[in-house]
This record gives structure tokens, sequence and C-alpha cells, in this order.
């Protein structure tokens, strides 16, 4: 079936907090227009969500189908590998001027180029692995700016589960979380093995217990496989009408 595809338009944003230029590709759907009020994605992992998780795409059909409000998505795309872990990893050395660049630079960005909504449940991270993780610890750090937060088999360790514990105001965020059940060997960048399954599970068990918080595990492993096909309901659990 045909619907009406939106537009992806690729910007450069100086960020002060970085000291570098950012690269940023920005989805308006089909049926944009400057008189109405958008809600807004942002994805670390930039390119792959666009590329590999051909998130336009299941925007444009969700749209299309009435099933999510107006929604902009905005990836930001790493440089490398090494670049990925220096902004994404908790201990990462650009890690916390990364969310700083976030929640000060892109959202003010963002705020004036479009009619956007200037509140937190306006705003929502998403992210696969460390990508995910780095959309977590920056809502933790700016609940009111990033209210909504979609988590795929994100990279957890014993600083993730701490944030989780010690975060004050669990009311202001609605997460979406989710993990492969064969995610117990994960080859990471360093090519190490890694168990993702394992602490995924305790942080679920403080993010159901304190947040509002969905949590589904899939039958797959740390892959776009399985990574894409769950956008979908990632998308219609955060954005359906009146959530």
């Amino acid at each position: 079936m045909n619907y009406p595809r939106g537009t992806i338009k690729e910007f450069t944003l100086d960020s002060a907090a970085l000291k570098e230029e950012m690269t940023l590709l920005v989805y308006l759907p089909a049926s944009f227009s400057p008189l109405y009020k958008y809600t807004v994605l942002i994805a670390q992992d930039g390119r792959d969500y666009f590329q590999l998780g051909r998130i336009g795409r299941v925007a444009d059909e969700l749209l299309a189908a009435g099933e999510i409000e107006n929604l902009i998505i905005v990836g930001v795309p790493y440089k490398s590998v090494e670049d990925r872990r220096r902004k994404y990893h908790p201990d990462g050395e650009q890690h916390k001027d990364y969310i700083r660049f976030l929640a000060h630079e892109l959202v003010t960005f963002l705020d004036e180029e479009y009619p956007t909504y200037h509140m937190g449940r306006g705003r929502a991270l998403i992210g696969d692995s460390l990508a995910a993780t780095v959309s977590l610890m920056a809502a933790f750090e700016y609940p009111h700016t990033f209210g909504k937060v979609i988590l795929q088999s994100p990279y957890v360790d014993q600083s993730v589960l701490d944030a989780a514990e010690a975060f004050s105001d669990p009311s202001l965020l609605g997460i979406y979380h989710t993990i492969g059940n064969k995610e117990k060997e994960v080859v990471t960048t360093s090519g190490k093995k890694e168990d993702f399954l394992t602490p995924n599970r305790k942080l679920s068990a403080i993010l159901t217990s304190r947040f509002h918080a969905d949590y589904e595990e899939f039958d797959g492993n740390h892959t776009w496989t399985y990574w894409q096909p769950n956008l979908r309901t990632a998308l219609t659990k955060m954005f359906s009408y009146g959530i």
C-alpha cells in the first residue's frame, strides 16, 4: 500500500558543548504544516534509524492510518565507532557534553525552527544499545525537557541501575523498554562478549516498579533484524493520541 511520504532533510549545527559540528537528519511528515504543533522524537544512532530501522517509512504508515499524533523525527548520526562510544557510553569522555548538547543546543534549535511543544511530554528520545543508554541518562538528567524514552536493547551497567534507583520524580517519565531473550552473549565494539539480558532484567524491575514503563522481551538477538519490526509497536505505544 502506498502512503504519503514525509521528507528528510540534512542540517548541520555547531555545538559549543561538544566543540564540533553535528549533523542532523530531520524527518517532517507529508502533511507537515507550521499551523500545527508537533511532538519531537530524537534518535541517537540517527542514520541507522533512518536507513536500517526505516523509521521514516514506519512513521509515514502510522500517520496515514491516524494511529499516532503529529511527529517530527530528528536523527543524530555518530561519526565513527570511537565517536559513538565517547558520546554514548556512561564512562565516555564526551558523555555529559553530548547530553548537554541534546538538552540545550538541539532542543533550542528545534523549538526555534519548528512548531513544537515546549514541554517534556512533547519530546522523546530513542536509541538502540549504547544509543539507548545515553537516551535514558539524558532523560534522567533533563526530565522536564525529555518526558518519553524508547530503549531498544540498552547497554546497562551499575551506573545506569544506580541512576534509575536514584531518580527523584519517576512520574515525569514514560518509558518503553525492550531486550531480546538471546542477548546473553553480545559482541561489543571492543570485541568482548557481554551479557545484556541479565542487567536489562534488573533495569526493568526498577523501571516497572517506579516509573510508567512498559517492558517486553522479544525472541531474538542484538541486531536491527529485531529492532526494526519493533519500531511500529514502540511508536504506537509512545505516540498514540492522548498518551
